[in-house]
């Protein structure tokens, strides 16, 4: 059958889908039109005819790529860091997952302007998380997408929702719906961070579709600027929970016309406490939406987002589901007391290759400030990043580390959450962060996009809770475990089974932070000499 009559079929099984969705779900409230419900022998005849004239035609040009054999299906997944498919549908028969695509070609034969793009960056091929997917969102489906950082989660997501928007604009234009009246944007990505915002949009405007227009929206931001461009009409938004939701609650954004939501690094959304937001941000939103999940950690509070928000989608997570640090990263762990922090970061500084770049986390703003002053004063071209800096200082601070001008950033969590930057070889966990999610987060901002890279961590007797988490991390990484954290671990575990044992209510609370070193020989220096390897 021509290809021409096969679109046309296309198109129209896809105005009867809107059609019906606009009766179902309507402008006025979200109670269902009992006037017009939706005909499921009809939606079902259509769909089986649409199915016989698309699928079953060998000229279809995407053939090649759905008759892939089931055995290389399997080797392709097994040696991309192990991609694993689930149909998360709680009811009646799974559905087929559709075939990973080993290449640009393979996903996008059919959109040579999203091709030309991807040329022009001169990517080879894509990430695992790609390959599979973009054949999930490209057929229609909810999707969570479990990762570590840095291997092409915004990609992964991005491209198919300018197709999404082109196939949308497409059907407006088939029903003859001027611009002014399609009601707004027709996709978000919310981001827990501006930063994080900031990136997406680069990417955005960097593999530039069909002249869609994308805005930025953050807090900090010029308010009065967002909202004039809002107004001026566009149809992609970027942003974060709370600026979102404040423009939404003032009646000065619509995103009832949202057909294609991202929920991007969704467990730091959740750690931020921005879930009160999110709900509200969705209740605005038609609820037959597709809707896509990402995240680096699988937790309790991500999947219970999932649960409520998504409908029946498909999960792709790549290597495992249990927590564990990027694999791609050396990452060194020391023992130490408080008071030598200071001389471990310089002795470190002092180690490191003119061509090298560090990201030091701390855990307290004010610690970000002193260390980074005392950098300055030793003549060391050093940047900080956190929350008290005004907008327009972190924006430079960013800047200088991304064009190398500065090769050591000193940031606290909450400021280096979204930051991208690919050239970053190592990470210095001056402090400990305050969760074991954290930690491989941290450890994720070296080693991206295919490069190696080395993550040192400091640790004191206040962590000792941690470590039992952290030699997991460690062992399923097949990193070494120094004794004295072995050591250490040993006495956590035992302090915590005396204290539940003593305790009626089962040992509550965090356990302290007198654990002592578990060194065998009770003190010394923290089991580094000055021959320590910091993985240059």
């Amino acid at each position: 059958m021509d290809l021409t009559l096969k679109m046309v079929w296309i198109l129209k099984l896809k105005v009867f889908f809107l059609q019906l969705s606009c009766g179902v779900w309507n402008t006025v409230s979200f109670e269902p039109n009992v006037v017009s419900q939706i005909q499921h022998l009809q939606l079902n005849v259509l769909h089986i005819s649409h199915s016989s004239v698309v699928w079953n035609q060998p000229s279809y040009p995407f053939s090649h790529f759905y008759n892939i054999l089931v055995s290389k299906i399997f080797f392709h997944r097994k040696e991309n860091n192990n991609i694993f498919v689930d149909d998360l549908k709680e009811e009646g028969e799974k559905r087929p997952i559709p075939n990973p695509c080993r290449t640009f070609l393979e996903a996008f034969e059919l959109y040579p302007e999203i091709m030309e793009n991807i040329e022009r960056v001169g990517f080879v091929k894509p990430t695992p998380i790609q390959s599979q997917a973009w054949p999930v969102l490209l057929s229609g489906e909810d999707l969570i997408a479990i990762a570590q950082t840095g291997t092409g989660k915004t990609l992964a997501y991005l491209l198919p929702g300018f197709i999404h928007m082109d196939v949308r604009f497409l059907f407006i234009s088939f029903i003859c719906v001027p611009r002014d009246e399609q009601g707004g944007p027709g996709m978000l990505v919310l981001t827990p961070t501006r930063e994080l915002a900031l990136q997406i949009e680069t990417e955005c405007k960097k593999y530039r579709y069909k002249s869609y227009k994308s805005i930025c929206i953050y807090g900090g931001g010029d308010r009065r600027g967002q909202i004039n461009l809002v107004k001026s009409g566009v149809d992609i938004v970027i942003a974060t929970p709370g600026r979102l939701n404040d423009l939404q609650m003032n009646e000065l954004i619509s995103l009832r016309s949202i057909t294609y939501l991202v929920l991007d690094e969704a467990d730091r959304m959740l750690d931020m406490g921005f879930e009160p937001q999110i709900m509200k941000i969705l209740l605005d939103i038609r609820p037959d939406r597709q809707t896509v999940m990402t995240s680096a950690t699988w937790p309790t509070g991500v999947r219970r987002l999932s649960k409520s928000y998504l409908k029946n989608p498909i999960m792709v997570y790549v290597g495992t589901l249990d927590l564990a640090a990027v694999n791609t990263v050396q990452q060194t762990v020391l023992i130490v007391h408080e008071e030598e922090k200071k001389s471990y970061v310089f002795d470190f500084i002092r180690n490191m290759l003119p061509q090298d770049k560090v990201l030091i986390f701390v855990g307290k703003k004010l610690v970000a400030d002193d260390l980074s002053s005392d950098m300055c004063l030793q003549g060391l071209a050093v940047q900080s990043l956190h929350g008290d800096r005004e907008q327009c200082d972190r924006e430079e601070a960013l800047k200088d580390f991304k064009e190398s001008r500065v090769r050591i950033l000193v940031a606290t969590d909450l400021a280096s959450r979204g930051l991208d930057v690919h050239d970053i070889t190592h990470v210095f966990n001056y402090d400990f962060p305050r969760n074991i999610e954290e930690y491989v987060h941290r450890v994720g901002r070296t080693g991206r996009a295919g490069r190696s890279g080395a993550a040192v961590t400091l640790v004191t007797r206040e962590n000792w809770r941690m470590a039992p988490e952290l030699i997991h991390i460690l062992e399923r990484a097949g990193q070494e475990v120094p004794e004295e954290l072995v050591l250490m671990a040993e006495r956590y575990e035992k302090h915590k089974s005396e204290k539940e044992m003593s305790d009626p209510r089962g040992g509550q609370g965090r356990g302290g932070g007198g654990g002592g070193w578990g060194r065998r020989d009770g003190g010394g220096r923290g089991g580094r000499d000055r021959g320590q390897n910091w993985g240059f």
